[in-house]
């Protein structure tokens, strides 16, 4: 756990964040909000105290109340990885800024986070999807996001087709009656 880079974190981007900074292990956590996204990441970026050079990875988490977008930061300065999370989403029109313009890399990330969750990254100039058809039109990682069998299915209705235990096949070789079969199978005797 780095305190100084809490004690930076707090310096530096007091007026932004939303709540107290986290640390467990070596993992620190900020709170922002999504418009000041951009802001804060050129500090932790720019900034040569923190240097957070290198986004790693980006998501998007849907809560039931709300979406958000986690970023997940490295700096040589500090033993932590910084998580900042853009909190209070919308669900009903999802919409962050874009990493873009620090990170490049961020667009196939923030396409991932669209495809998945219906995030709108608004600078991203290729904002498609990555990973589902062109034509699907829902979002499979949000918490409304219904199966095909959801429609009939109550709390008391037991498992889906696909969650029930199956029988391997039996091999033609471990047959009944074939020499595979372990009850024909036996050890030579001495």
């Amino acid at each position: 756990m780095d305190r100084t880079l809490k004690a930076r974190l707090e310096i530096r981007l007091g007026t932004f964040l939303h709540g107290a900074v986290r640390q467990r292990g070596d993992e620190t956590e900020i709170r922002v909000a999504p418009g000041d996204v951009p802001q804060v990441l050129t500090i932790l970026h720019d900034s040569i105290d923190l240097r957070f050079e290198i986004l790693a990875d980006l998501t998007g988490v849907d809560t039931g109340n709300e979406m958000q977008v986690v970023y997940h930061l490295w700096s040589p300065s500090s033993p932590d990885w910084l998580r900042v999370v853009a909190e209070g989403i919308s669900r009903e029109d999802p919409r962050a800024p874009s990493a873009t313009f620090l990170w490049t890399g961020a667009e196939w990330l923030e396409r991932e986070a669209y495809d998945m969750f219906g995030i709108v990254f608004e600078g991203n100039r290729d904002l498609r999807r990555i990973l589902m058809p062109a034509d699907y039109m829902s979002f499979p990682l949000r918490k409304d996001f219904l199966l095909a069998d959801d429609a009939s299915r109550s709390p008391g209705a037991g498992v889906r087709h696909s969650e029930r235990a199956s029988r391997p096949a039996t091999l033609a070789h471990d047959a009944p009656g074939s020499p595979g079969d372990p009850a024909i199978r036996r050890a030579p005797a001495s």
